[in-house]
């Protein structure tokens, strides 16, 4: 397939644009800068979102604590669900998608770019809707981020904070649409020559999977907010149980499918991290391409196994369909083993967090099968049993997935490393933190403690275990204050001009963005560096095997 024509320069349709300005971050068509803008909101929102749930850890350390009342905490555990799900985990990984596919697939952009810039200001302008509900005199939202009505409609949830954050997750989704639909369309369409579908690196074929879920499920939480927003405006609509059943129908549609859309890009971030330290290629390639698709096909099937409990599902279906996923979670396991199984590991700072996202998620994978299995769920439901459940697939797995990424991907992106020392660090401090954090957890809810809930009587036995998770809490503040740290410490030492230059491919990775400079110039590939033959899904790794001189000269000198 041919290479589409470049993308205009930012502000050429309009007259020139300094690309340093600030003028040409806002309003760029630059794929890389939308990116970029897209992974940093986000990362600024983990931060804030992360000191909610500090807070809550600080409350429940002890019993009848009162550091917080019951509504402020509901507004707490409300912004930090909502905030993790909708503007963090979903739009880092669409993010990296953005910034990564076109170079990937040796495009000089991204499709639709105008679109893709429209689908940011969305996600910015949704973000600071939700935030802004704790200006408001009722606070900010408190039911929850899945906001079941009744309970959440005017009557029982009055104040302007609920409806700004019904408006903000509204937007934030809505943006999150249009630029997995560019993403999808950029890999579909603008594809180099010799870039077949089965040469696709497993990044972007994660991106296809994670984008058609985009496309299918997102749509219905547009809809369920819709439905909640109509019943904020007459709550007689929720007099009819019909409504309040189908709004959990169209909500978790949505919600099941989104666990998966935060779960496949970091997995196959996890995956191009294990092959380029093992030093070989991913092991089952075709395989895991499949086990993805099939994986996406499956979580558009399973939303009911989240309403066991409200009588109203298909319970024997359900629960077939949900323990059905673990075939293809399986093959992508398996994949990952076989890659590092006989290789030549290597052990910088985004291998370790790879290895240390296997087993992590591998607990959350299990417990979710457990949940999805009535007699299980019947008894852990609305426990912090789930809690512990939701927090090892998309903190113990995804989170560290993420970390791999930016650990991998940020000399490419920077042309400078972050400090070693400092990586490594972090990465033992979120270990601790993590596992003390939320291992607990899966005892109080097997013990009975209910979620959502801002204290409990000493007589119920429980204060030991939230001390200890609270414990633990402190441990992942200290390791994210290392990561920031960090990434503050390489970015200034670059703008001082005292960093030491990374090189295009300091890891000899694989895959096509390593062919190009570090950072990539504006259309991604030069005369200089044009983009290498594409033979395998692995094209820098071919052209290692082929003649090892060619992969580390300059491109004029090795003849490309």
């Amino acid at each position: 397939m041919t290479v589409a024509p470049p993308a205009k320069e930012d502000g050429q349709a309009g007259g020139p644009v300094p690309p340093s300005s600030w003028l040409g971050w806002v309003a760029t068509t630059d794929h890389k800068r939308i990116g970029l803008l897209t992974i940093g909101t986000s990362l600024v929102l983990f931060s804030l979102v992360g000191i909610l749930a500090l807070i809550m850890r600080v409350q429940l350390a002890q019993p009848e604590q009162q550091l917080v009342g019951t509504h402020t905490f509901n507004q707490l555990f409300t912004i930090h669900g909502s905030g993790m799900i909708y503007l963090v985990m979903t739009p880092f990984a669409i993010g990296m998608g953005i910034y990564l596919v076109p170079l990937q697939i040796g495009a000089p952009g991204i499709a639709m770019p105008r679109l893709t810039l429209l689908g940011y200001w969305l996600y910015v302008l949704g973000a600071v809707l939700i935030l802004s509900g704790f200006a408001t005199p009722q606070g900010a939202h408190p039911d929850g981020w899945f906001s079941y009505p009744p309970l959440a409609d005017s009557v029982n949830s009055p104040g302007a904070g609920s409806d700004l954050w019904i408006a903000g997750v509204f937007l934030a989704t809505t943006g999150t649409i249009l630029m997995g639909w560019a993403v999808l369309w950029t890999v579909l369409r603008r594809r180099t020559h010799g870039m077949t579908m089965l040469r696709l690196p497993i990044f972007c074929w994660s991106m296809i999977a994670t984008c058609l879920m985009v496309i299918g499920s997102f749509p219905a939480l547009l809809a369920a907010l819709g439905l909640l927003a109509a019943g904020r405006a007459d709550p007689s609509i929720f007099d009819h149980n019909v409504w309040n059943i189908g709004y959990q129908h169209l909500f978790w549609f949505y919600g099941h499918p989104v666990v998966y859309v935060m779960f496949f890009p970091y997995l196959a971030a996890v995956a191009e991290v294990l092959a380029v330290f093992s030093g070989r290629r991913l092991f089952g390639y075709k395989g895991t391409v499949l086990s993805l698709l099939v994986f996406a096909a499956l979580s558009m099937s399973v939303w009911g196994h989240h309403m066991f409990a409200t009588g109203q599902a298909t319970n024997d279906y359900y629960s077939l369909m949900s323990i059905a996923l673990l075939v293809p979670a399986g093959v992508e396991y398996f994949a990952m083993v076989g890659t590092i199984v006989g290789g030549r590991l290597r052990f910088p700072t985004p291998m370790l967090f790879a290895l240390a996202f296997i087993p992590q998620f591998l607990i959350g994978g299990l417990t979710g099968i457990m949940v999805g299995t009535p007699v299980i769920d019947y008894h852990v439901h609305d426990s912090y049993f789930v809690v512990a459940h939701l927090h090892y697939v998309l903190f113990a797995g995804s989170a560290f997935g993420l970390f791999a990424a930016v650990y991998f991907w940020f000399p490419k992106v920077t042309g400078v490393m972050p400090s070693e020392r400092l990586s490594r660090l972090h990465f033992w401090l979120l270990v601790i933190g993590t596992n003390v954090t939320f291992l607990p957890m899966f005892a109080l809810g097997y013990l009975g403690m209910p979620r959502r809930v801002a204290s409990y009587a000493s007589f119920e036995g429980f204060g030991l275990l939230n001390l200890l998770s609270s414990c633990g809490a402190a441990f992942l503040a200290a390791a994210m204050t290392a990561f920031i740290v960090n990434i503050i410490w390489a970015l200034r030492k670059k703008a001082l001009g005292g960093a030491e230059p990374t090189g295009d491919n300091p890891w000899d990775a694989h895959t096509l963005e390593w062919a190009t400079t570090s950072p990539p110039p504006r259309l991604n590939f030069t005369p200089d560096h044009p983009v290498p033959p594409v033979t395998s899904f692995a094209p820098l790794l071919d052209l290692r095997q082929r003649d090892p001189r060619k992969a580390s000269a300059p491109a004029e000198e090795s003849g490309l």
